[in-house]
């Protein structure tokens, strides 16, 4: 019933029908404050008909304070060691958290983007591609790559995996492009593959899409199977050419060293020989020096004695003699090497008999020069 219909005893603010009057403010205040305290179980319960209404009012507020601890604690979450959370506020870019235990606002005010910064992520790239030198090669790599910054690949791109598509495909032409096929099919694969690498960080990083390029595996480059074989045969002759390279250089590296060590003994003896000339020349000068000092002490003595004895080293050598004796008109042979034999020498023999005066004086032994020798000196 309406609190102003006839016959009512009570309104709305607890009094009865015969105050038609506003309540007290003070009344209403201290009434608030009593629901309050018994809400959260201090106070004493009003007195009346409020004390009907007072658990039921009790136990709405208890729930909702459960329920806003719930809420609460619905903020609190967890980031692994391999992730990197994103808060948004209302949608909007707040901050990255790193990993460990942390809270935010609950949803709806703030929710968390978790993402995996060491997950690798790989895709694989294959094409047709126009070379330097106008032919065209198959191309097949496969780009691995990771979330670097997980602010820039949530806000900065809009489809950041696409981009990074779309780049390595722009590094891959400008580097087959500038590139001869030969390098492409033989050893410049690996030189490709870190330059596709660099070109394409390079222009994601432009974009900001927060993502990094962890490597770039190219398999070996293929041509059209329109072609194909023309090209086994373009490479089998590279490779016997490589072989007989190789077998030359193999035979330059083993006659190289036995020439350098030939040379090496040649120039030792010739330096050896060297050194020995010098070594008698300066002997026989010496040697010379010092027979001209006894020459000039006396000249004549000096002169006889290297007269004879340059004949004897002369006649030393040979064992035939060819005597002219005088007042005969024969010319006498004299048989040295039979004069040198043993007992064809001695006095009585048969060769002693034949013998000029002259030439037995010659045959005598040595001690008649020897005694000769010292009494010139």
């Amino acid at each position: 019933m309406a609190w102003n219909e006839p016959g009512g005893d009570k309104d709305p603010w607890g009094g009865n029908g015969k105050d038609q009057g506003p309540p007290d403010l003070d009344e209403v205040v201290k009434k608030l404050q009593d629901k309050m305290g018994g809400l959260f179980g201090g106070g004493k319960p009003p007195s009346g008909d409020g004390a009907a209404h007072g658990p039921g009012s009790a136990g709405i507020g208890v729930i909702v304070v459960i329920a806003l601890l719930v809420w609460l604690a619905s903020g609190i979450y967890i980031i692994e060691p391999a992730e990197r959370g994103v808060i948004l506020r209302f949608g909007s870019y707040q901050d990255v958290t790193k990993p460990g235990p942390h809270w935010h606002l609950p949803f709806p005010i703030e929710t968390v983007e978790k993402f995996n910064v060491d997950e690798i992520v790989s895709f694989r790239h294959q094409a047709l591609m126009l070379t330097q030198d106008e032919n065209i090669v198959d191309i097949e790599l496969t780009v691995q790559s990771r979330i670097q910054d997980a602010s820039d690949y949530w806000f900065q791109d809009q489809n950041p995996d696409k981009t990074m598509r779309d780049a390595t495909e722009t590094a891959v032409r400008e580097t087959i492009g500038k590139s001869d096929l030969d390098f492409i099919l033989t050893q410049g694969r690996g030189a490709i593959a870190d330059q596709i690498k660099t070109r394409t960080q390079e222009l994601i990083n432009k974009y900001r899409t927060g993502i990094e390029i962890i490597g770039v595996n190219m398999q070996p480059a293929k041509p059209p199977e329109q072609v194909k074989s023309a090209f086994d045969d373009a490479i089998k002759a590279r490779e016997d050419k490589e072989k007989k390279e190789n077998k030359a250089q193999a035979y330059s590296n083993e006659v190289i060293p036995v020439a350098r060590g030939n040379a090496a003994r040649k120039m030792a003896d010739a330096n050896a020989y060297k050194e020995q000339v010098i070594a008698e020349a300066e002997g026989e000068a010496s040697r010379f020096l010092a027979v001209l000092t006894e020459y000039e002490k006396a000249p004549e003595v000096t002169r006889k004695r290297l007269y004879l004895d340059t004949i004897e080293d002369v006649l030393g050598k040979t064992n035939k003699v060819m005597i002219d004796t005088k007042d005969s008109n024969s010319l006498m042979y004299l048989p040295l090497d039979k004069l040198i034999q043993p007992g064809l020498n001695k006095p009585g023999s048969q060769l002693q008999n034949v013998l000029p005066e002259q030439v037995q004086r010659q045959s005598q032994p040595r001690q008649r020069d020897v005694n000769r020798d010292r009494r010139v000196r």
